[in-house]
């Protein structure tokens, strides 16, 4: 049991284990053992130890006991996606609670589940009022555990409402128990990875790298630790990628997705997705698409960074149909943030400026909705791009100077690069050449520095002077490949059917090449594509 107390996980398992092969352990080194198999990924082991606690105590009359133990197993089962075991240990827990005869916090625990049912449905007041009940039971009982566990889901769901600053006033009190050490170590890493869920997906990045910090310490001091660790380095990838320490996020990334944590596929499919996603910024396409698919092969969406791949390949059919799909699957406003920047992005680079303009308006709207400056910035530099693109420079200069703010204070070179990219756009077209090259150079020198090698290319090509006797087309590369088949005989109708779009959105891509190119039929544009070198 020393080994247990300083919680040395491995080494705890073995002893006890050891000792329960040459004598049926008590019911408290059973507990220990069961623990110790879950906090060593050994699953199957903690069912089997977890059961043999619950028979020990409902032989001893200790219906309240083996109702707590019957909810663990029950918890981990959801957690595995093991419905029929879970909703059968949580039924036992249920009725031996009520067999009990006594109010008790393991009442509370029981609603755990259920308010999570209430969140995947969409559900959020549901979801709160369940777990402010639970908060109630575990604070009237003195459990610790309970209580902070209940009032950390009770912040998530108030920050799904939109009412954030309650919310996380409810996580950062539920966090201040876990830093405490006052928590199980179960219910500490519970904490922990749900208040960071809750920051990625509102951009929170003060909180998050606060958190990470504090998770990481945590798992630092118990190395024999295998749940949790994963979640935390893949974590860790993210924030190093933030800040520009891209190598450091592939081998933070990497370790999170090595076999240690193969009990943890969400933890894998994660770190494979950050993974995917330096490779990606860095060019490294194949490597990009290998982590991509290995990430959904472990059941995480490899959206929307899969349909970035594909624009930076240049297959923008590909990207505008995966991100559209991805867009109009989600329907809980957090997780359209996640795909809205991209959508908005990917609908540009294809010359749909109307969905672009759609996408940009939905994000703003969110945006003011849960507030926070990244989000804000993220919604400032979509709004950038949309003006851009609508030739309006002057009212995209002041949201890009706003995110391009927040991304210096944040320490995040990349997106502080891209923003300045845009502004260099902007400045070009406002007659502004030397705030154009200011900005350019900044960018290139970030660029550079993290190895962005297709934003480089992208950057050259921008800057590059039009060659004599042919003129800058302005044309976007959607517009451009709608030019070059209109060029070679096609009709709109199969233009459509070729490109997967209506025949309403061709149409309109040809009336803006008529305009950009300042011709008036079919043929003249043919014309000037051949003459141009645009085939």
């Amino acid at each position: 049991m020393a080994s247990y107390t300083r919680r040395e996980w491995a080494d705890a398992y073995a002893s006890l284990s050891a000792s329960d092969a040459i004598s049926a352990l008590a019911v408290e080194a059973l507990e220990a053992l069961a623990w110790s198999a879950l906090f060593t990924g050994r699953d199957e082991a903690f069912y089997a130890a977890a059961e043999r606690v619950h028979d020990a105590s409902v032989r001893a009359g200790d219906r309240v006991r083996a109702a707590r133990y019957a909810f663990w197993i029950a918890f981990r089962a959801f957690a595995r996606g093991e419905q029929a075991r879970a909703n059968g240990w949580l039924s036992r827990s249920e009725r031996l609670i009520a067999d009990a005869g006594a109010e008790c916090a393991e009442q509370g625990f029981v609603l755990l589940p259920k308010a999570h049912k209430h969140t995947f449905a969409g559900e959020h007041q549901a979801a709160h009022d369940l777990a402010l009940r639970a908060a109630e039971i575990g604070e009237r009982f003195g459990d610790d555990d309970l209580a902070t566990f209940a009032r950390n889901l009770q912040g998530r769901a108030l920050v799904r409402m939109g009412r954030v600053e309650e919310g996380f006033a409810l996580i950062d009190e539920a966090m201040l128990r876990a830093t405490a050490g006052t928590l199980s170590p179960l219910v500490t890493g519970l904490v922990y990875c749900s208040a960071i869920a809750g920051c990625h997906q509102l951009y929170a990045i003060d909180r998050a790298r606060e958190y990470t910090s504090a998770l990481s310490n945590w798992c630092d001091a118990q190395p024999q630790l295998v749940p949790f660790s994963g979640h935390c380095q893949a974590h860790r990838a993210e924030l190093l990628q933030l800040g520009g320490a891209w190598p450091e996020a592939i081998d933070e990334a990497r370790r999170a997705a090595s076999p240690r944590n193969a009990s943890d596929p969400g933890a894998i499919a994660e770190a494979l997705y950050q993974q995917a996603e330096v490779h990606r910024l860095r060019g490294e396409f194949d490597e990009a698409e290998v982590c991509y698919r290995g990430a959904s092969d472990h059941g995480s969406d490899p959206q929307p960074g899969l349909a970035l791949l594909r624009l930076a390949q240049g297959r923008i059919d590909l990207a505008v149909q995966a991100v559209r799909r991805a867009l109009g699957a989600s329907t809980g406003p957090l997780l359209r943030i996640r795909y809205l920047p991209a959508y908005v992005e990917i609908a540009l680079a294809a010359g749909e400026v109307d969905a672009a303009r759609e996408g940009y308006a939905e994000l703003s709207q969110l945006a003011m909705k849960f507030g926070g400056d990244v989000l804000g910035a993220i919604a400032a530099s979509s709004c950038g791009m949309v003006r851009l693109a609508e030739g309006d420079a002057c009212a995209a200069a002041a949201p890009l100077r706003a995110a391009l703010g927040v991304w210096q204070r944040l320490d995040a070179p990349y997106l502080a690069a891209r923003t300045r990219v845009l502004l260099a756009k902007a400045c070009r077209a406002l007659k502004d050449e030397d705030g154009a090259t200011l900005e350019s150079a900044a960018a290139r020198a970030i660029f550079e520095r993290l190895g962005a090698k297709p934003d480089l290319a992208a950057l050259a090509a921008s800057s590059a002077p039009a060659p004599a006797g042919k003129p800058a087309h302005n044309l976007s590369p959607r517009e451009l490949e709608v030019l070059r088949l209109v060029a070679s005989g096609k009709t709109n109708k199969l233009i459509a059917r070729e490109l997967g779009v209506s025949e309403k959105t061709i149409d309109r891509h040809v009336s803006n090449i008529f305009t950009k190119l300042d011709v008036s039929s079919r043929a003249a544009a043919t014309a000037y594509a051949y003459e141009h070198a645009l085939m």
